[in-house]
């Protein structure tokens, strides 16, 4: 076999292949025995057909081109390897000759990853936001925890922001009630946004034992995305109290003697928050200004395909588990389709850009992932998932994702590396150190793949 590249474009080439037509007799083999348990010809057992009836009574060309179809994937393989090509999806194959017992000639045109040049990432500076953790942010902190230690009282008044109330509800559509649209005991804090649009409205001000109407949209059942009319009754009303703010609270709520000691705890939580939130902000603009300086053309198809699957995943996956369609999402957004397909594109070619510099990053620098970075990654994916490591591990077995998910590390540990490197200044003036940040790996993995995946997220 003779194979020759000529490169179309930077991410897209022609193959022009000629091979011999010894070269095709394994597959002819082949092809003669699976027509041969395909066939049945008077005379002759099953799969005991002689080649040369099978050229008589069914055509040789039919034999051809049974040949030719379990060759060509073995032979454009080979010439891929031979000309060291990354090929990214499948290529267009037209047969330009074929002559029986002379030769087979073919061309394959497929896009390629281009050949990119990291660009010298040495003086990369950029400025992040300074740690800085207020008393304001102190006592947010542990009025958040006091909240999660409320009770409650009934309340003989009408309810008001805030108070927990106990309701029934019933909806009805075109002046029928919906079997799934009545609820009784329903307890609801009012001013939580938890349930229907307008229910706030329609309670504040009611005692136990009245009543209110109001018109909503529904958001689940059967009539979803329809206009319900909705009687809601209040069986009852209780304020929430809140618990003072003690040393006694403090052992209630926390491993603290003293409330001194729970909120100089929650200052040093905030601080690593911060701290976190700092490298990830670091990661983020070192990786904008690495994706300026890199020249990387991307096939068109290959923005068509992500483009596509992006907006699908939008559609179909996201808002469908909203229970909103593209329009209504749209509204709410205050963004035009086209201002939609914009940001989808932006973040398809930003995310495929950051995949071909990272990998090009980790080939260059020969960065290996090992198992105990892999198993920590793992670990992270599966936390984010809700799966338990073990399921999550046997889904990506079962799933063929391991290299997936190697890659994931392998391009957090190439855009530490760049990190490391760069000039990182808070608003302050101050120099930030990220080296002792000990998940800087990790932390790197989970800012590149946002990267890939993209922020067009509903």
């Amino acid at each position: 076999m003779k194979s020759a590249v000529e490169t179309l474009n930077p991410t897209r080439v022609r193959l022009t292949v000629e091979v011999p037509f010894e070269e095709l007799k394994d597959s002819l083999d082949a092809a003669y025995k699976k027509i041969n348990q395909q066939v049945t010809v008077k005379g002759f057992r099953k799969g005991k057909v002689p080649a040369r009836v099978i050229d008589q009574r069914f055509g040789r060309g039919a034999v051809l081109e049974e040949a030719v179809n379990d060759a060509l994937p073995k032979f454009y393989t080979e010439a891929v390897n031979e000309a060291d090509l990354n090929p990214l999806g499948q290529p267009d194959v037209d047969i330009t000759e074929l002559k029986d017992g002379e030769t087979l000639n073919f061309t394959a045109e497929v896009d390629i990853r281009p050949v990119i040049e990291i660009p010298d990432y040495s003086g990369i500076e950029v400025t992040v936001d300074a740690v800085e953790v207020t008393d304001e942010d102190i006592e947010k902190s542990v009025e958040q925890l006091r909240e999660r230690f409320a009770s409650t009282a009934p309340v003989e008044r009408a309810a008001k922001d805030g108070d927990v109330v106990t309701i029934d509800l019933e909806a009805k559509v075109d002046g029928e009630v919906l079997a799934d649209g009545v609820a009784s005991d329903v307890s609801y804090t009012i001013g939580s946004g938890e349930l229907l649009d307008g229910i706030d409205d329609a309670v504040t001000g009611l005692e136990a034992g009245a009543e209110a109407t109001f018109t909503s949209e529904l958001k689940g059942g059967s009539a979803q995305g329809k206009d319900a009319e909705i009687t809601v009754k209040v069986t009852a009303v209780a304020q929430r109290e809140l618990p003072e703010l003690d040393d006694d609270f403090a052992q209630l709520a926390s491993e603290f003697d003293t409330l001194d000691e729970l909120k100089a705890d929650s200052r040093k939580r905030l601080e690593n928050m911060k701290r976190y939130d700092q490298a990830t902000q670091a990661q983020e603009r070192v990786l904008e200004e690495l994706l300026k300086l890199a020249e990387i053309p991307i096939p068109e198809k290959l923005l068509e395909d992500e483009v596509n699957t992006r907006k699908h995943n939008v559609e179909h996956h996201q808002l469908g588990q909203m229970g909103l369609d593209l329009a209504k999402y749209l509204e709410l957004q205050g963004k035009t389709e086209e201002e939609f397909e914009t940001e989808t594109k932006d973040a398809a070619v930003k995310g495929i850009k950051t995949q071909f510099l990272l990998d090009e990053l980790v080939s260059k620098e020969k960065l290996n992932v090992n198992q105990e970075e892999l198993t920590e990654h793992l670990m992270r994916r599966a936390a984010s998932s809700g799966m338990s490591p073990d399921q999550f591990a046997q889904a990506v077995v079962e799933g063929n994702q391991v290299p997936m998910l190697v890659g994931e590390v392998a391009r957090g540990k190439a855009l530490a590396l760049v990190v490391e490197s760069a000039k990182v200044t808070d608003t302050n003036g101050d120099v930030v150190d990220l080296e002792d940040d000990e998940d800087e790996t990790e932390s790197a993995a989970e800012t590149a793949e946002a990267a890939v995946e993209g922020d067009a997220k509903a």
